[in-house]
């Protein structure tokens, strides 16, 4: 069995184990976009503080043609990454955006906007990933922002055995991501291994962390996590995971710091009480986020 390479000081004896295999539901949000609901609400504490994660791949025009029309957020951060086809953000303050393939999108909500998701392109493969990760309570309210990340300004790197990486945000391998973001510390890796490869990465002690495997089949700590299965990964003391993969194949790799306080969800918005969460649909109702002064980085 070859070494792992020189870019990581992890053995494969070092990797976290696969706590849990979730396959996700298939659902459909938007205007009727199909889409599969792999970070469900119930598994909100065990991967705080990640709240959802939707993935799509869709090749019918009719499973993504109607896109996201206006909604409100508020509380949180969105973040898409697009893997193949053209999608153009508009918010509440006037800002506009095209993310195509291989970029990504870096929305804070904070205090709250209204923006749309929509397709530009009517026919074609649109995939890619929304992940939702949590604001702590001293920032829900803090101004909404957004930046878009054009695909050749996300760092990437090809280790010693020909395993790609690309970092969107954290760390890897001495490569600083696109985004840097306090508090919850997140790591969001998209990794393509060749067959016959290996990837190991760091992940600090006490930060919740899962991939998601979205082509091909892949080996962590002896389990297989198949496409499109999420293996969450234990927080057993290991230092960081090891992904071994036997065929070709790319997952998302993604971790962070828990926030540890109380997750009030409503929809489209996520406080910390229900007094809060109340507020937030009063100042919904009375044009609040349709004011919303959102800042572009």
């Amino acid at each position: 069995m070859s070494q792992v390479p020189q870019v990581s000081a992890l053995a494969p004896a070092a990797s976290r184990g696969v706590e849990r295999l979730v396959a996700g539901r298939a659902t459909s949000d938007g205007a009727g976009v199909k889409l599969t609901r792999v970070l469900t609400q119930d598994l909100q504490r065990r991967l705080d503080p990640f709240l959802m994660l939707d993935a799509f791949r869709n090749e019918n025009p009719d499973d993504y043609i109607g896109g996201f029309p206006d909604h409100p957020h508020r509380g949180f951060e969105t973040v898409t990454y697009m893997l193949a086809g053209r999608m153009r953000h508009h918010d509440s303050a006037g800002n506009a955006g095209l993310l195509g393939p291989g970029g990504a999108q870096w929305m804070t909500a904070g205090s709250g906007l209204i923006h749309s998701e929509l397709p530009e392109q009517e026919e074609g493969l649109m995939e890619g990933f929304q992940l939702w990760v949590n604001l702590p309570a001293k920032n829900k309210m803090i101004a909404p922002y957004y930046r878009d990340i054009p695909s050749e300004a996300i760092p990437e790197f090809t280790t010693p055995e020909g395993v790609t990486v690309r970092v969107i945000a954290g760390e890897s391998q001495d490569t600083a991501g696109a985004v840097q973001r306090p508090d919850t510390e997140p790591l969001y890796l998209d990794v393509h291994l060749p067959a016959g490869t290996r990837f190991a990465q760091a992940i600090p002690a006490g930060h919740n962390a899962f991939l998601y495997t979205y082509r091909g089949e892949v080996t962590v700590a002896g389990r297989a996590v198949a496409d499109r299965f999420m293996a969450i990964l234990a927080n057993d003391g290991a230092a960081g995971v090891v992904i071994e993969a036997a065929q070709d194949a790319r997952v998302i790799l993604v971790a962070g710091a828990p926030l540890n306080e109380p997750i009030a969800q409503y929809g489209p918005f996520v406080m910390n009480t229900g007094e809060e969460i109340q507020q937030t649909l009063r100042d919904y109702r009375d044009g609040f986020f349709e004011a919303a002064h959102v800042k572009s980085i």
